[in-house]
């Protein structure tokens, strides 16, 4: 009987081909290291393409209101009554109102001013309803049963009628609009962080932490309110685009941004008289208002996907070719035992 002959054992370094045509060091690079939770939402959201469209279309919007005046040579209130009404042209490139102010600067103007009321009025909210929520969500009970009670208040008062009264009184600032506006919508933030509390309060480390000693306010803040950054940084771009409707609706009807101030609401109202002869003076500060509550909302949907824990997550490939390479063994070695050779370790 021949001595069978036992091939040498290859060197650490020597890259030794494997089952379905893979080297060892093909193999073994794919077991890459597990991208964090940050790096995993910001690649899912770069494949959004609807997010992306909307925070380029965000970025354009606040260039255009806030370094777009700078390029006019007129000011914001700027009359001239001899340029009354006048169409889009290479001097007022949105043409002018009823007194001769150009429509391009008071357009910058108003979408800057209503993009701070939004923006104030979401933070606001937010504010509100990340603490009430939070301490209805870890606390239950009596402040759970509080807070809920004074959500359903808010919620069944029509809206319209608490914003015309407290509105038309405290509205002529943006800081008294936002805090108008805040006030009606803090519930849908604090439902949202409550929900959260309520389904992570308790899991075993919440239970050990306050095991070892931990005080509510450490709990809260350490544990807990990181578990809904997420849901937050997607309620406050959908907030901003409600807010931006809200105010142009009640400077629509007289009761928002009070004179000298302009916001896109109240330039339509200012317009409304002059739809059939002049529609572009509506339809101009009407498609910006269209364009940055489209804008937000896409950017919101882009953040709840990238931000959901429970989206499938792409790991650049490494996965389909660590099963594929698997694949590809399991194969061999089948063909391998069938033809009578033995295979260690099969």
């Amino acid at each position: 009987m021949a001595d069978t002959q036992i091939p040498p054992v290859l060197d650490e370094d020597v890259v030794a081909p494997q089952p379905g045509g893979a080297t060892t060091a093909e193999v073994e690079g794919l077991s890459d290291k597990p991208k964090s939770f940050g790096r995993l939402a910001w690649e899912r959201f770069l494949g959004h393409r609807m997010a992306l469209v909307g925070a380029a279309g965000l970025l354009l919007l606040i260039a255009l209101f806030w370094i777009g005046p700078y390029f006019s040579e007129f000011s914001f209130d700027e009359r001239n009554v001899r340029d009354r009404k006048l169409g889009p042209s290479t001097e007022h490139w949105f043409g002018t109102d009823e007194i001769g102010r150009d429509l391009f600067v008071r357009t910058a103007q108003g979408g800057r001013y209503s993009l701070q009321i939004g923006a104030l009025a979401a933070l606001i909210a937010t504010g509100a309803g990340t603490l009430l929520g939070a301490l209805a969500g870890y606390f239950g009970k009596t402040v759970d049963a509080l807070v809920s009670q004074l959500i359903n208040l808010t919620l069944i008062v029509p809206a319209i009628i608490v914003l015309s009264v407290f509105a038309n009184k405290w509205g002529a600032d943006a800081l008294g609009l936002a805090l108008v506006l805040a006030a009606l919508l803090w519930t849908r933030i604090a439902r949202v962080v409550r929900g959260v509390i309520l389904q992570i309060k308790e899991q075993e480390y919440i239970m050990a932490a306050r095991a070892a000693g931990a005080t509510h306010k450490r709990i809260l803040a350490r544990h807990l309110l990181p578990n809904v950054v997420g849901a937050i940084a997607v309620e406050i771009t959908l907030l901003i685009g409600s807010v931006i409707v809200l105010e142009s609706t009640l400077s629509f009807l007289g009761l928002g941004v009070k004179p000298p101030n302009a916001s896109l609401g109240t330039l339509v109202a200012q317009a409304k008289g002059d739809i059939d002869s002049d529609p572009i003076r509506v339809l101009t500060p009407g498609i910006f208002i269209v364009l940055i509550v489209l804008c937000v909302n896409f950017l919101g949907d882009g953040l709840r996907d990238a931000l959901d824990p429970r989206a499938k997550v792409d790991d650049g490939g490494a996965g389909k070719a660590a099963k594929k390479a698997a694949k590809a063994a399991r194969k061999d070695a089948k063909k391998m035992k069938s033809s009578g050779t033995v295979v260690v370790g099969a």
